[in-house]
C-alpha cells in the first residue's frame, strides 16, 4: 500500500509561503513577563556596540516559558534568545565559554518545543525574523524588513531578507510537486509535465533573486562584521572555545555542547527540490559508484565521513524535518519519467528542472567564493604582508572603517607556521578551502538523475561554468601572491590541483552565508 502524500498543513507549512510560517511572525512578546528580553532586543545593537550586553544579560532574571501560548510566541522567543545568546557569546573581546541561566533556561525549553537546537538556526534569523512592509502587497524581496538584527546594517538585514524571498517564491513550488507526485501515481504524464514546467521556472526566478545579494550587501562588510555572529561553538579551538560553550540552565550541572553556526543550509526548500527530483548527495568526496572502501590508502581502514546535507536537518524545525521524510518515502517523478521515456517532453521538462537547479547552484558557488573565499584570503593576505614589515598597509576598501573583531571565527589559525625540513614558511589554514569542493560536488550530482544522454553530459562536472573560471583565475592570482611573499604555496591553494574534499563541516565557513 501506497504511503499517504503528506498535507501541508499537517507539518505547519504555507501553500503560498512554503516554510515561511503560515502567519507574519510575532514582532512582540504579548505578556509583559517578557518585556525584559523586549527592551533588550529593542537596545541590541547599542549593547553589542557598547560591551555591555553580557552584563544586562547576567542581571536578568531567569523568566518561564509558562507565558507562551501560541507557536507565534515560541517563535518569537526562540528567535529573540537565540540573538542574546550568540551577542552573548560572541560580543566582547573574547568569546565566552559559559552561556549563562537567564538565557540557558528558557532557550532550553523553547527549543525543545520547536524541535530545533538551542542556537541561532536559519530559522532564527530568517524564517522567524521578518515582517512585510506593507501588508496588502505579496512577500516579495522589495516588501520585507527583518525584526532583529546583530549589527544594524542594511547588509545584515538584506543578506537574510533574500533569504526569505527566496522561500516566498519557492514556496508555491511545494504543492505544486505533491501534485506532480499524485498526477505521476494515477499515470497522468501531462500533468506531471505541466508541473515540471512550472517547477523549472520557479527555479529560475530563484536563481534571479539569489544574484541580487550583491546589490545591498557588501562582502567585505558581510565577511568581517556580520558572519563572526553567525558562528557556532563546534570545531572553534582557535575562535577561543576549545570545548565549546557551557550552558548553565542553574541546575547546578551545566553541560558542554557544541553546535554549528547558522547557515541556510538548514532551510528545507533546497533539500524539498532534491527529494522530488531524485537528487542523491554522497558524502563529501565520494564519488559516484565508488565505496569508501576503495578511497582507503592500503593497509588503512576506511576514514569515517559524515553527510553533511543529513547532518543540517537536525538544525531544521522538527515539522519540517518530519516533512521531508515524509516526501522521501512518496518521491516518484525521476522513476515516473524514466519508465516513460518516450515522451519527449516529459524528460525535457524533467532535464529542464535539473539544468536550472545546478545553474541556481553555481550561481551560488560564484557567491561564495566572493564572499567568503576572497575576503579570507584578503584577510590572511593582509596578515602576511604585516608580518614581514609591519609598517606596511593595505588600501582602503569599502567598509574598512568598520572594527573588526580582534579573534579569528574562522576556526582557522591566525599565525603562520614555518614548514619543517625545507626551511621555507607554509600557509597552515586557508578558511574555508574545503568549502568550494563540497559545494561543486552538491552541484554536479544535481545533473546526475538526468534522463536523455545529451543532458548528463551537459551538466556533468568536466564542463566549467563561469564559477569555475572566475575560482580558478582567484586561486592562480593567490598563488602568485603568496610566492611572492615567499610562501610555499600548498597544492590545494595554487589552483592546479582538484579534488573532493574527503568532508568538512559548517565551521570551515564559519557559517553564514546559504549552502545549496
Amino acid at each position: 500500500m501506497l504511503a499517504p502524500i503528506p498535507r501541508l498543513e499537517d507539518y505547519g507549512l504555507s501553500p503560498n509561503y512554503g516554510f515561511l510560517p503560515p502567519e507574519f511572525p510575532l514582532q512582540r512578546l504579548p505578556h509583559p513577563v517578557y518585556d525584559k528580553w523586549e527592551r533588550i532586543i529593542n537596545n541590541f545593537q547599542s549593547l553589542l556596540l557598547s560591551k555591555r550586553l553580557r552584563t544586562v544579560i547576567d542581571r536578568l532574571p531567569v523568566l518561564p516559558t509558562s507565558h507562551l501560548d501560541t507557536e507565534r510566541e515560541w517563535r518569537r522567543a526562540y528567535s529573540m534568545l537565540a540573538f542574546m545568546a550568540h551577542g552573548y557569546v560572541w560580543g566582547g573581546e573574547k568569546p565566552s565559554e559559559v552561556l549563562p541561566p537567564p538565557i540557558t533556561y528558557p532557550l532550553l525549553q523553547v527549543s525543545a518545543h520547536l524541535g530545533v537546537p538551542p542556537v541561532a538556526t536559519y530559522s532564527a534569523v530568517c524564517l522567524w525574523n521578518y515582517k512585510p512592509i506593507f501588508l496588502s502587497d505579496n512577500l516579495t524581496l522589495d516588501n520585507l524588513a527583518t525584526l532583529t538584527t546583530f549589527t544594524g546594517s542594511l547588509d545584515e538585514q538584506w543578506f537574510y531578507l533574500v533569504s526569505v524571498a527566496l522561500e516566498a517564491r519557492g514556496g508555491p513550488a511545494i504543492p505544486l510537486m505533491l501534485d506532480a507526485i499524485n498526477a505521476a501515481r494515477c499515470d497522468q504524464p501531462e500533468e506531471v509535465m505541466r508541473c515540471l514546467r512550472s517547477f523549472a521556472e520557479i527555479i529560475d526566478d530563484l536563481g534571479g533573486l539569489l544574484v541580487r545579494m550583491y546589490e545591498s550587501c557588501d562582502p567585505h562588510v558581510f565577511y568581517h562584521r556580520i558572519r563572526p555572529y553567525l558562528a557556532g561553538s563546534k570545531n572553534m579551538r582557535d575562535a577561543g572555545l576549545p570545548h565549546g560553550v557551557k550552558y548553565d540552565d542553574g541546575s547546578g550541572n551545566p553541560t558542554w555542547r557544541q553546535y554549528g553556526g547558522g547557515s541556510n543550509a538548514q532551510s528545507s526548500l533546497i533539500q524539498f527540490f532534491d527529494i522530488v527530483l531524485g537528487i542523491e548527495h554522497r558524502p563529501t568526496g565520494e564519488k559516484r559508484n565508488e565505496s569508501s572502501e576503495s578511497e582507503a590508502e592500503p593497509g588503512m581502514a576506511p576514514q569515517a565521513r559524515h553527510n553533511f546535507i543529513q547532518e543540517m536537518r537536525q538544525y531544521m524545525p522538527g515539522p519540517h524535518r518530519k516533512f521531508l521524510e515524509a516526501v522521501e518515502n512518496v518521491a516518484n517523478i525521476r522513476e515516473y519519467v524514466e519508465s516513460h521515456r518516450s515522451h519527449t517532453q516529459l524528460r525535457i521538462a524533467y532535464d529542464a528542472c535539473l539544468a536550472m537547479l545546478r545553474t541556481l547552484r553555481d550561481k551560488h558557488i560564484q557567491m561564495v567564493s566572493r564572499y567568503i573565499i576572497v575576503k579570507s584570503r584578503e584577510s590572511r593576505s593582509m596578515s602576511h604582508t604585516r608580518h614581514q614589515d609591519p609598517s606596511a598597509m593595505p588600501a582602503p576598501t569599502r567598509g574598512a572603517g568598520i572594527a573588526s573583531v580582534k579573534y579569528d571565527h574562522s576556526g582557522g589559525k591566525k599565525s603562520e607556521k614555518s614548514g619543517s625540513g625545507s626551511g621555507g614558511k607554509r600557509l597552515r589554514g586557508t578558511g574555508g578551502t574545503a568549502l568550494i569542493p563540497f559545494l561543486r560536488q552538491a552541484r554536479d550530482e544535481t545533473g546526475e538523475p538526468a534522463i536523455d544522454a545529451w543532458a548528463r553530459k551537459l551538466m556533468s562536472g568536466a564542463r566549467k561554468s563561469q564559477a569555475d573560471a572566475e575560482i580558478e583565475a582567484d586561486n592562480r592570482a593567490y598563488a602568485r601572491e603568496l610566492g611572492m611573499l615567499g610562501y610555499d604555496i600548498p597544492e590545494d591553494e595554487s589552483g592546479l590541483v582538484v579534488g573532493m574534499a574527503g568532508s568538512w563541516n559548517m565551521e570551515d565557513n564559519g557559517g553564514g552565508l546559504c549552502q545549496y
